[in-house]
């Protein structure tokens, strides 16, 4: 949705109330484990964050207090919601002077430790009141080889409002910005946080 001023928390609850029963607006849910069905745009970015446990612990703790959203220009709605499969939250956005409020459910949970790695994700994908389709994974993985921990933003969509569709490579651009200020925002959170 998009919108000409900031929305009201009572909008934005209404907006997700209306969004929980329906369904994902792609028929791919998932997906963004292996890489991206045909006919998506792809936004993939990938950084090294450090290395060791301690790190690694932290971008954990960052992403579980929802840091990819905090990026100086988008906000999740609601930050305190659990990052399980199946919640619904909202995303608020600034864009060239206009706000977009988009939602999203989380479409899966990945967590595990190997003999290679460990690993730390979720992904989103858009319901119907979001203007583009497709899934969006965030992912911390610490590697066994060299111990470095890399933060990485993959994601699939493709339009689904009409704005959107006609400004696409507009679009491709805040995408874009939007996983270099995730990066920024995982890299740089403070430690010492609570787990939830």
């Amino acid at each position: 949705m998009l919108l000409l001023r900031e929305p009201s928390d009572a909008k934005i609850r209404r907006f997700l109330d209306g969004q929980r029963s329906l369904p994902f607006s792609y028929p791919e849910v998932g997906a963004s484990r292996d890489g991206a069905p045909p006919g998506y745009r792809v936004n993939h970015l990938r950084g090294r964050l450090g290395a060791g446990p301690e790190t690694f612990a932290q971008a954990v703790q960052a992403m579980r207090h929802w840091k990819v959203y905090e990026t100086g220009w988008t906000r999740l709605c609601w930050p305190d919601a659990s990052i399980l499969e199946g919640t619904v939250v909202g995303v608020v956005g600034r864009h060239l002077g206009l706000r977009s409020l988009n939602a999203c459910r989380i479409a899966y949970v990945h967590e595990d430790e190997g003999p290679s790695l460990k690993r730390f994700g979720f992904a989103v994908g858009t319901l119907p009141g979001h203007v583009e389709r497709g899934e969006e994974r965030f992912t911390v993985e610490r590697q066994a080889a060299d111990d470095s921990v890399y933060y990485e933003v993959f994601a699939f969509s493709r339009p689904a409002h009409p704005l959107v569709k006609a400004a696409s490579p507009l679009a491709r651009l805040i995408q874009r910005r939007f996983a270099l200020d995730s990066l920024r925002s995982i890299a740089s959170a403070p430690t010492g946080e609570t787990n939830r």
